[in-house]
C-alpha cells in the first residue's frame, strides 16, 4: 500500500516520505554525533585556539547537513545532480574569492621559508614594525616587540615588503653623535672620544673606531663617534657610551653647548 499510494500532484509515494522521514531523523543524529566527535578530536589532537575549533566544526556541520538535505531528496525521488552541479559552482567561486588571500599568503610564506630574508629570534623591521621573530608560518609572520606585544604580520606583507634585518649579521656599527662649542679644541674632542671608545671593550678593534665631523652647525660642531661591536653589544655599548661621552668631554673641558640664539634689540623708531 505504501509502495503504491502516491501523493496528489507530486508523484510521491507514502514509501519514500516514510524513508525519507526515518533518514532525515537518523540524519540529524548521526550529524550531531559527528560534529561533536569532530570537536573532541580538534581538541584533544591539535593546538588550534577555541575560535578556530567552533569554525572549522560549523563548517563541517553545515556541510553534513547539506548532504543529508541532498540524499533526502534523492530519497523523494527528485534529480539532485544539478543541486549538486549547482552548489559545486557557488561553492568553488566562494573559496575562490574567500581563499584568494589566503593562497597569497601560502605563496610567499613558500618564498619566505626559500629564501629567509627573516628567521625565528631575529630582530626585524617590517612595514615600519620591528620586533623579534617568533615564528614564520605558512601563512603569516609573528614578531614580538621589544614592551611584549604580540603582532602577526601576513606573510603576502612581509615579502612585498623591504625587511631590515638588525640581528642576521655578526657584527654591527655603532654611531654616537656629540656637538661641543665652536671655541672648543677639536683635536682634544677627538682624541677623547676615540680614547673612550678604544677603552671600552665590547668595541672591536678591527675596524678601528674613528671620529668624524659630520656638520658645522648653527651652536655646535657636530662629531661622529662610529665603533664595530658585536651585534649583541651594539644597544648597550651604544647607550653607554651616550654617557660617558659627557662626563669625558666635561672632565676635558670640552663644553657641550645647547642651542641658542641672540637677539639685538634696535632703540630707534
Amino acid at each position: 500500500m505504501f509502495s503504491t499510494t502516491t501523493i496528489p500532484f507530486s508523484g510521491i509515494t507514502l514509501e519514500q516520505v516514510v524513508l525519507a522521514v526515518i533518514i532525515a531523523v537518523i540524519g540529524l543524529i548521526a550529524v550531531k554525533v559527528i560534529a561533536s566527535a569532530f570537536t573532541e578530536m580538534l581538541g584533544r589532537t591539535s593546538r588550534l585556539s577555541a575560535l578556530i575549533i567552533e569554525l572549522l566544526v560549523r563548517f563541517f556541520s553545515i556541510l553534513l547537513y547539506v548532504i543529508l538535505v541532498l540524499i533526502v531528496l534523492a530519497t523523494l525521488g527528485f534529480d539532485v545532480s544539478s543541486v549538486v552541479l549547482g552548489l559545486s559552482a557557488v561553492i568553488g567561486l566562494i573559496l575562490g574569492f574567500g581563499l584568494q588571500d589566503t593562497v597569497t599568503n601560502l605563496a610567499s610564506g613558500v618564498w619566505v621559508a626559500a629564501f629567509r630574508p627573516l628567521d625565528k629570534g631575529e630582530y626585524v623591521e617590517v612595514n615600519g614594525i620591528s620586533g623579534t621573530v617568533t615564528s614564520v608560518g605558512i601563512l603569516a609572520t609573528e614578531l614580538l616587540k621589544p614592551d611584549n606585544t604580540y603582532i602577526t604580520i601576513p606573510n603576502s606583507q612581509v615579502w612585498g615588503s623591504a625587511v631590515i634585518n638588525s640581528t642576521r649579521m655578526d657584527t654591527r656599527r655603532l654611531e654616537v653623535k656629540v656637538g661641543v662649542a665652536y671655541d672648543s679644541d677639536l683635536t682634544l674632542a677627538i682624541r677623547v672620544a676615540t680614547d673612550l671608545m678604544k677603552n671600552d671593550e665590547r668595541v672591536l678593534p678591527s675596524p678601528e673606531p674613528v671620529v668624524v665631523v659630520t656638520e658645522l652647525a648653527d651652536s655646535s660642531v657636530n662629531l661622529s663617534l662610529r665603533a664595530w661591536t658585536k651585534t649583541a653589544d651594539l644597544w648597550g655599548a651604544q647607550w653607554d657610551l651616550n654617557r660617558e661621552i659627557v662626563n669625558a668631554f666635561a672632565d676635558a673641558g670640552i663644553a657641550i653647548p645647547f642651542p641658542q640664539m641672540d637677539v639685538h634689540l634696535d632703540g630707534t623708531h
